[in-house]
C-alpha cells in the first residue's frame, strides 16, 4: 500500500509564490516518475510538471520558467515550487508517483490565485 500525500496549497496574490510538497510512504521499492498535475473548476486535469528518477524534468509550455520541480530521492518527496503565480494557475494541483507499472495519486491541494 502506498500513500502520497501533498500540501503547502493557499491563497496567494498574482505575482506571488508558492511551494507545493508531496510525499510518498508505505511499500516503496523505487520510484521512476513524480509529478503534478492540476485541475481548474470546468476544465480537464493538465500535466504540470514531471520529474523523472534520472534527473530530467518536463514542465508544460504556460508554466516554463515560473515552476521549478524537484525530488528528494531519500525522502520519496517532490516539490514544486510555483514562482510569478498567475490567476490562471487557479487550480487543485495532484501529485502523482509512478512505481512500477502503477501510478498512485494524492488528494489534491487547492492554490488560488487572486488579488
Amino acid at each position: 500500500q502506498v500513500q502520497v500525500v501533498e500540501s503547502g496549497g493557499g491563497l496567494v496574490q498574482p505575482g506571488g509564490s508558492l511551494r507545493l510538497s508531496c510525499a510518498a510512504s508505505g511499500s516503496i521499492f523505487s520510484i521512476n516518475v513524480m509529478g503534478w498535475d492540476r485541475q481548474a473548476p470546468g476544465k480537464e486535469r493538465e500535466l504540470v510538471a514531471i520529474s523523472t528518477n534520472g534527473g530530467n524534468a518536463n514542465y508544460r509550455d504556460s508554466v516554463k520558467g515560473r515552476f521549478t520541480i524537484s525530488r528528494d530521492n531519500a525522502k520519496n518527496t517532490v516539490y514544486l515550487q510555483m514562482d510569478s503565480l498567475k490567476p490562471e494557475d487557479t487550480a487543485v494541483y495532484y501529485c502523482n508517483v509512478q512505481i512500477g507499472l502503477y501510478t498512485y495519486w494524492g488528494q489534491g491541494t487547492q492554490v488560488t490565485v487572486s488579488s
